[in-house]
């Protein structure tokens, strides 16, 4: 049995989803964000879904634009909830750089 088998299980899972589809990177990062908001989705979510965005290159313009445009199906609330989760996900993200910076200079050391 593998280390983390959940893990394992949600890459293999959007692996398969991703061979499936004929669509950029960028429109499927852009489409599950959407789909984030909708579900109201824990800050985790966003940082796994970002994250994979830093390297196709969503930038914070692709994010307002996607929040601005699911805003009249999802509603105010959700949209709110989402910058909240966003801007926290960020913050992990800020956080676990600085942690391998550290632990990067620790080992130099």
């Amino acid at each position: 049995m593998s280390e983390n088998p959940v893990l394992e299980t949600i890459v293999e899972m959007n692996a398969l989803a991703m061979a499936k589809l004929d669509v950029s990177v960028e429109a499927l990062l852009l489409v599950r964000l959407a789909a984030l908001v909708a579900v109201d989705a824990p800050p985790a979510s966003y940082l796994v879904t970002l994250g994979a965005g830093v390297d196709s290159m969503l930038d914070l313009e692709d994010v307002r634009s996607v929040l601005i445009a699911v805003a009249p199906v999802v509603g105010t609330p959700k949209v709110v909830s989402a910058v909240r989760n966003i801007a926290e996900a960020l913050g992990m993200a800020i956080s676990l750089e600085e942690l391998a910076e550290a632990e990067a200079e620790a080992e130099m050391a």
